[in-house]
């Protein structure tokens, strides 16, 4: 009996061993190679890795010859039936190479992956098709061997650190379908060679510091759908035959250096096109009457350019427009009667323009407008128009220098998110029914001649993020704003600016009145007095602070000290007196500071960030001394 037990073990054990698989030498030697150079995988999917069948480890698949053909491990992916985000950190070892029969390799978004490219990947790896290494640290410059990669059809390399060109021969991997290598810093030039890609749908080259023209045949790329090469320094003219690319959708060169004229289209042309994003560029010319073809467009931006001419009329076509920038220009003429056909309109922004008046009241008709911005143009409104605050579904108002006159119209009060009525003639109080915009984030009032004190009804404004009432003739006390209080987790006011009024009281409210969420304070050029409060120390946000040119006094609270967030901060032309605290030296994030024409007296704390600062930051005090001013006498 005994012996029979013991032959069934034996027979069991061989079957064992047989069923078992190993991996190919190459295979084994790669990915155990790779394991070896990842310090860190929270996942815990590489310690499964224990045996000899790889096929069967997670992230690993093969082919039917038993060969690895994929290593699938993203940052990114499903557990259980739920999505998991993971890291791994670690270096990628070059011995990837010897698993030659790899068609896919992803290992994006781990976060924390290092290393190159190996130079021979396109030598040793010929049936790759997808490369993923997006979001991760990998360095180096891109291997020429790419070239050779003959069946690639998807290269995602996107937020790395990779350096160097791009690859001059890139035109020979003709099964390229997307390449995306955005967010890098690459630079040199777009190769030419990139437009004999004529499988490529998406070539996304954005935001690396690449240089020269774009490639004059770009329009080669038939089946093209998104070309992204904003946020470098290209330089020359947009090519003309871009016009040509009939399948793509997606065109943003916005944030270079591009210059000319803006190419016409026919009819037919471009009717894919639904995004364009040509911002932040130096083209000139006029917006041709042509983009009325473009019917398919959604949204439109040709802001920050040096555009002149009217605003064509052929714009109304456009009926599935959603948003359309065309701010930071030189247009002139009166906006056309036909944006009144622009239903589907949520946004249009065409500030600092030269915009005549009157406003056509065409635009009445657009009520899915959400937010028009129409600051500072040649409108000469006089009055806001009653027809506008009934836009059904408006919500951002920017009438900043449009010389409107008089007080603050009542009717204006609606379900209001922003509100910029800065830069006119209003005059005034500010009225109290504002306090009652429950939805109001952003309110900029400033550079009016609005008179009188904050009205108390300020503290209902429980979201209000950003107030700027600067340069008017307010007085009375700042504690209405100080005071007011988010009912929502993570606080509420981060910008406030009540300088260059006349405001004389309220300045102890800093710091007690639960706005300890504030990032920049500027209460300068005022008539406030007192103590500098100590309660500063709980605004642990703050980054800029500017109480200068009032006539607060006495001493300087340590407790400011505890505001190591601050990167400016002036004090200038008070009544400060004492010395300057020695814990002072704990702002290190100060790049900006003026305590001078104070009664200040004694040592100037030595060391960082005070070194760093100029004389002037010191001068016209009572006593002080010690670098940078001259030593103090013992």
């Amino acid at each position: 009996m005994g012996s029979q037990v013991l032959w069934f073990l034996v027979l069991l054990t061989l079957t064992t061993i047989c069923k078992s698989k190993s991996c190919h030498p190459n295979d084994l030697k790669g990915l155990q190679d790779f394991k070896a150079g990842i310090r860190s995988d929270i996942s815990g999917r590489l310690s499964k890795w224990k045996n000899q069948d790889c096929c069967k480890w997670e992230g690993i698949s093969c082919n039917e010859a038993g060969r690895v053909a994929s290593i699938i491990l993203p940052g990114l992916y499903t557990s259980d039936g739920a999505p998991v985000q993971s890291t791994m950190v670690g270096e990628l070892s070059p011995s990837i190479t010897l698993i030659d029969f790899l068609e896919v390799i992803d290992i994006g978004e781990l976060g924390g992956l290092t290393g190159k490219i190996p130079t021979s990947i396109g030598l040793h790896l010929p049936h790759l098709r997808k490369l993923n290494f997006l979001g991760n640290q990998f360095t180096g410059a891109l291997p020429e061997s790419i070239c050779k990669l003959s069946k690639l059809e998807e290269m995602y390399l996107q937020e790395n650190v990779f350096s160097g060109f791009v690859p001059s021969c890139i035109g020979g991997v003709k099964n390229l379908r997307r390449v995306d290598v955005h967010s890098n810093k690459l630079s040199g030039v777009i190769p030419e060679s990139i437009t004999r890609l004529t499988n490529l749908e998406s070539l996304c080259l954005q935001d690396n510091f690449l240089t020269g023209i774009i490639p004059e045949n770009i329009g080669n790329l038939q089946e093209l759908k998104e070309l992204d090469l904003s946020k470098n320094s290209l330089t020359g003219i947009i090519p003309r035959s871009i016009v040509k690319l009939n399948s793509i959708s997606i065109l943003y060169l916005n944030a270079n250096q591009l210059e000319g004229e803006i190419p016409p289209s026919k009819p037919g042309q471009l009717s894919s096109l639904s995004f364009i994003r040509l911002q932040n560029n130096r083209l000139n010319g006029i917006i041709p009457s042509s983009i009325g073809y473009l019917t398919s467009l959604q949204r439109l931006s040709l802001a920050n350019n040096q555009l002149k001419g009217s605003i064509p009329s052929s714009l109304g076509n456009l009926k599935s427009l959603t948003e359309l920038y065309l701010s930071n220009n030189q247009l002139s003429g009166q906006l056309p009667r036909s944006i009144g056909g622009l239903s589907e309109l949520l946004l249009l922004s065409i500030s600092h323009n030269m915009i005549e008046g009157p406003l056509p009241g065409e635009i009445s008709s657009l009520s899915n407008l959400q937010s028009l911005d129409l600051s500072f143009n040649n409108l000469n409104m006089s009055t806001i128009p009653k027809w506008l605050m009934q836009l059904p579904s408006l919500s951002r108002i920017y009438l900043a220098g449009c010389e409107i006159q008089g007080e603050i119209p009542e009717y204006i009060a609606k379900s209001l998110l922003e509100l910029d009525l800065s830069a006119n003639h209003l005059s005034g109080r500010i009225p109290a029914w504002i306090g009652s915009l429950s939805r109001l984030y952003s309110l900029n009032l400033s550079k009016n001649k609005l008179v009188s004190e904050i009205p108390s009804t300020f503290t209902n404004l429980e979201i209000l993020g950003a107030l700027d009432l600067h340069s008017n003739k307010l007085e009375g006390s700042v504690d209405a704003v100080l005071q007011m209080k988010s009912k929502f987790v993570g606080g509420s006011l981060t910008y406030l600016d009540l300088s260059d009024n006349s405001f004389s009281s309220g300045v102890e409210q800093i710091g007690v009145g639960g706005q300890e969420h504030i990032q920049h304070l500027n209460l300068s050029h005022n008539f406030l007095k007192g103590r500098f409060p100590t309660s500063i120390e709980t605004f642990k946000s703050l980054e800029t602070l500017d109480l200068s040119h009032n006539g607060l006094g006495s001493y300087l609270p340590i407790s400011l000290a505890n505001v190591t967030a601050l990167e400016k901060l002036m004090l200038h032309k008070n009544q400060f007196t004492g010395r300057i605290p020695e814990e002072f030296l704990k702002l290190k994030k100060l790049k900006e500071l003026n305590l001078s024409d104070n009664l200040l007296e004694g040592k100037i704390p030595y060391g960082k960030p005070f070194l760093d600062f100029p004389q002037s930051s010191f001068s016209r005090n009572r006593g002080l001394c010690g670098k940078p001013l001259p030593p103090c006498k013992s």
